[in-house]
């Protein structure tokens, strides 16, 4: 797959009509967004982060060791985009920044589907990769799931011995979504399944599209806003490797997108307890383990309406316990997503 800069936003042909579309009328925004995509495509990038090492495999799944001496916290990304996103760069890595507090972070590399793993559906990533490896670790870990890694993670906490879950933008009740943005995601899925079925593979670039479409408003003005960012400032550098990231996922296999789509958008199977995960249906009251929910605010693609409501399961604990994240991640997140895992009880 090519994911030279030039070539992107990923489809950019779809990403051109949008622009049309979108600025029909002004002419204005049409040539500050064409200005900011041309400085996008033409931007120095920076070196790329090395890679964690890897501890073990399952299959094309990697498990990546970033280090230290205290309690394991195991990272959980979505499959939609590559796990860079929490290991970005040297002032912008969450998973650098939890090792300096004194913990021991591990990541979930789910790697590039091929054509052999069509047949694993989202249950089967749960089972056939992320419960061994949880079981590979020395001790019981923190899951921490980001996005539908949240969803899987919450599984995975039903089903094996964890020290703790927090999930970030997580979606569960996915009637959250809303009828229109439900009936529009199903239109996309009844459009791009053929391919998938011939691929055996669901295109990164059809996912995109759908995301795109829940917000194209926002997704154009954003390359005109970077039109007007001096080219060496630390806003212009975060949004070329934001982009970048965004712009760099993998396929999915066909059987994910079709348990995605069909049966967790499509009937809320997680969010009517009806979700069935290493042979019985997983809900969140079976997560006994301590237990956190951080919550965005403004995010269109998870809004908080389908969050897990995660049952507080400290010491004395009753109802949910979530957390509001906005503005910068380091002060809304990272911090108290810190302090809530050092405060958690050492394991016996």
């Amino acid at each position: 797959m090519d994911f030279a800069s030039q070539h992107g936003p990923r489809p950019l042909p779809l990403f051109l009509a949008m622009l049309r579309s979108e600025a029909a009328e002004n002419p204005e925004l049409a040539q500050a967004a064409l200005t900011g995509l041309r400085r996008f495509q033409e931007a120095k990038r920076e070196r790329p982060m090395r890679a964690l090492p890897v501890r073990r495999r399952r299959g094309r799944v990697k498990l990546r060791d970033a280090g230290g001496e205290g309690r394991p916290v195991l990272f959980i990304p979505s499959l939609i985009n590559p796990p860079s996103i929490l290991d970005i760069s040297r002032d912008r890595s969450l998973i650098r920044w939890i090792r300096g507090q004194g913990l021991h972070p591990w990541l979930i590399d789910w790697g590039t589907p091929g054509v052999k793993d069509r047949d694993i559906d989202m249950a089967g990533h749960v089972e056939r990769f992320l419960l061994p490896l949880i079981a590979c670790l020395p001790q019981p870990p923190v899951l921490v799931g980001y996005c539908l890694g949240g969803t899987l993670a919450m599984a995975a906490a039903a089903r094996s011995k964890v020290a703790g879950l927090a999930a970030i933008a997580a979606p569960w009740h996915f009637t959250g979504y809303g009828d229109e943005a439900r009936a529009a995601m199903a239109a996309q899925w009844a459009a791009i399944k053929p391919t998938s079925e011939a691929l055996g593979l669901v295109p990164m670039e059809a996912l995109q599209a759908g995301f795109w479409r829940l917000d194209p408003a926002r997704t154009i003005a954003k390359y005109a806003a970077f039109a007007e960012l001096d080219p060496r400032s630390e806003a212009a550098r975060r949004f070329i490797r934001l982009e970048d990231w965004a712009n760099q996922g993998a396929p999915l296999p066909h059987a994910f997108g079709c348990e995605l789509f069909e049966e967790l958008i499509a009937q809320d199977r997680p969010g009517q307890g009806q979700w069935r995960v290493a042979g019985a249906t997983v809900t969140p009251a079976q997560c006994d383990a301590p237990s956190v929910e951080f919550i965005a605010t403004a995010d269109r693609i998870v809004p908080a309406a389908t969050a897990i409501g995660l049952p507080d399961r400290r010491a004395g604990g009753t109802g949910h316990v979530g957390m509001v994240v906005g503005g910068r991640a380091e002060r809304q997140l990272w911090q108290p997503l810190a302090d809530w895992i050092t405060a958690l009880p050492t394991p016996r």
